[in-house]
């Protein structure tokens, strides 16, 4: 990352749930030292970066709208939309061309839309997925995974190089990657930020929600089923601006939080409950949380291999969606 200066770089997330943007944050506060940034938005993410880099130069470019099902496990859901998902790197492809010679960009960077790369550009992709675990073609979902990693001039890898110290475990072993790789360490958000928010009461459950819908929902439904009579002090940060029905007054309700004052939340937690996203976990991590209640997203089979990784390396008590009742 040193080795960029002097260069317009021009840096898009997917908007599949908030964990790619979040960890580009410190990316791009890094690059900004030595470069022009330019950042490309979905209407998902574009609140996020409006909050965060209010003045930098902003780009609409296409959603890949990944849709979840309350019976359909994810990667099948997946599977189904994976020619809706073709059209969209058609169509971000075709957009980049003209976004290059408009604003003469040098670098792109794609954090997972696999369409984002130029012949004019040199082009970095971001993923901690160089392996792909699935139920039974595994091998296979790899194999279309490198392809289009391949395309790129170079990867970087969101964690450690030491593979006894990677946080995502084996999904970014590098052995089958033909193009330079780069381990830059675990990206947090949260690390740029000062805890300069007033001091908040400690809170036994912190529940963090995330991801795309409906599965965002079924899971806060369940939780606030399982602590309608808790005497337990709870705070629960939503990830959406939907109606909710409270019945529990000792469960504080946040919609959003970002920067310092979900630092803040975290730190004053005793215990974190929140699906085993990368990113969410980069973020506990850095904060040394070690009390986490993860759950899994039903089918996301990368989330299933993550939570049974922090279980076995770092004492995470690991509940599928339909046990939550079981955790005390």
């Amino acid at each position: 990352m040193e080795n960029l200066k002097n260069k317009t770089i021009f840096i898009s997330p997917l908007d599949w749930g908030f964990g790619h943007s979040t960890r580009c944050v410190p990316i791009i506060y890094k690059l900004l030292k030595t470069n022009k940034v330019i950042i490309g938005i979905t209407d998902v993410n574009k609140q996020f970066f409006e909050l965060h880099f209010p003045d930098l130069q902003k780009i609409n470019v296409p959603s890949y709208g990944i849709k979840y099902s309350k019976l359909l496990p994810v990667w099948l859901k997946i599977l189904s939309q994976f020619s809706k998902i073709k059209a969209v790197i058609r169509q971000e492809q075709k957009l980049l061309e003209k976004i290059v010679i408009e604003n003469s960009i040098d670098v792109v960077i794609s954090d997972n839309r696999f369409g984002l790369y130029n012949k004019q550009t040199e082009n970095i992709f971001i993923t901690h997925q160089l392996k792909i675990v699935a139920p039974f073609f595994s091998e296979y979902a790899t194999k279309i995974n490198l392809k289009y990693i391949h395309n790129f001039s170079r990867v970087w890898v969101p964690d450690h190089k030491n593979q006894s110290d990677r946080l995502s475990g084996k999904l970014s072993d590098s052995a089958d990657i033909t193009i330079p790789v780069e381990y830059i360490g675990p990206q947090s958000a949260l690390s740029i930020y000062d805890l300069n928010t007033p001091p908040i009461e400690r809170s036994d459950y912190l529940i963090l929600l995330s991801g795309v819908e409906p599965q965002r929902t079924i899971l806060e439904n369940n939780l606030l089923d399982k602590f309608k009579f808790s005497n337990k002090k709870i705070t629960l940060v939503r990830g959406s601006e939907t109606e909710i029905k409270l019945e529990n007054k000792n469960i504080a309700v946040i919609n959003f939080a970002y920067g310092a004052e979900l630092k803040n939340l975290i730190l004053n937690a005793e215990t974190i409950i929140c699906r085993s996203g990368y990113s969410t976990l980069m973020d506990l991590n850095f904060l040394k949380k070690e009390k986490l209640i993860l759950i899994p997203t039903p089918g996301q089979t990368e989330q299933e291999y993550l939570a049974q990784h922090w279980k076995e390396k770092f004492n995470a008590k690991v509940f599928l969606q339909d046990q939550i009742t079981q955790f005390t």
